[in-house]
């Protein structure tokens, strides 16, 4: 492999890994604080690319407006699910709150499929995110590159709102233990609620740059991007921010650059991550910056 492809190759990584990593930090934050695994998170991720899409083609809106409106909309979707689904099931056992995800997780698959039918969509890309880039040998479009970097700067925004604002200390107090803080007066409603809606902006995000790097858009898409953000979760720790941020980055590394280093593996592409999920577990069971918590449904 040439040295031109090798960074070819380690940048499309890294845009990859970013995606994980956008999504993963969504499944981390809503089990550090409620020991939830949110199945509907793969969901909040398609809709956040359709709502961009028929923002741009329906209503005709400017794609930078359509963005942002899409991104505002599907965190105010995840508040309500918060509210339907999870909150009246705040007191019952585990078990009923996951079974109440998976629920949630195929309603809304099923409710995309009738509403904006199983039928692929092209979608729309700016220009100037189509143009070459030329750097000595390396061919690079400017998403290639724009990716990471607006998704580390996403992911330095939620650590600052997580360890520097009154809302994260929340947050934080919660994930510890939830009792207790309702007792000292901490409004947890309303800290959860906003955890899903920060969570639900992030898989939106993701989910609106995935559906520019593969320009394709149907009801199904979340579902494999959903699991490998959920093994990067696993990987890297379930419950860390910076553990999923970790595993995000690293899937998408191994994904890229093993397939480019024996094309042979390119179609046991999808099974690298459980390959590595598993030896990752067997070496270490609570991830990479994982703490041991107990988890009793």
């Amino acid at each position: 492999m040439s040295w031109a492809m090798f960074v070819q190759h380690l940048l499309n990584g890294l845009t990859l890994g970013s995606l994980y990593a956008l999504i993963a930090i969504g499944y981390t934050m809503i089990y550090g604080i409620l020991r939830l695994i949110n199945f509907a998170h793969s969901e909040i991720f398609m809709l956040g690319a359709y709502s961009v899409f028929w923002g741009v083609t329906l209503i005709h809106l400017p794609w930078p407006i359509a963005v942002t409106l899409g991104i505002l909309a599907v965190a105010a979707l995840g508040v309500l699910v918060d509210r339907v689904a999870y909150r009246p099931l705040r007191d019952a056992p585990r078990s009923s709150a996951l079974i109440s995800a998976i629920g949630v997780s195929f309603f809304l698959q099923n409710l995309a499929i009738v509403v904006f039918s199983a039928i692929p969509r092209e979608v729309y890309r700016p220009t100037w995110l189509e143009t070459v880039i030329l750097v000595g040998d390396v061919r690079v479009l400017p998403l290639t590159l724009l990716v990471p970097v607006l998704s580390f700067l996403l992911m330095l925004g939620l650590i600052y709102i997580v360890y520097k604002t009154k809302a994260g200390l929340g947050m934080r107090a919660i994930s510890k233990d939830i009792e207790t803080s309702y007792t000292m007066g901490v409004p947890v409603n309303r800290i959860i609620a906003l955890t899903f809606g920060i969570g639900s902006a992030l898989a939106a995000a993701s989910g609106i740059m995935w559906a520019l790097r593969y320009p394709q858009l149907q009801p199904i898409m979340g579902i494999i991007p959903g699991f490998k953000a959920f093994i990067a979760a696993v990987v890297g720790g379930i419950g860390s921010i910076q553990g999923a941020v970790i595993g995000g980055l690293g899937l998408g590394l191994v994904e890229i650059m093993a397939v480019a280093t024996f094309p042979e593996l390119a179609g046991y592409r999808d099974a690298l991550a459980f390959v590595l999920l598993i030896g990752i577990l067997l070496i270490k069971p609570t991830g990479l910056m994982g703490v041991k918590l107990e988890d009793k449904l």
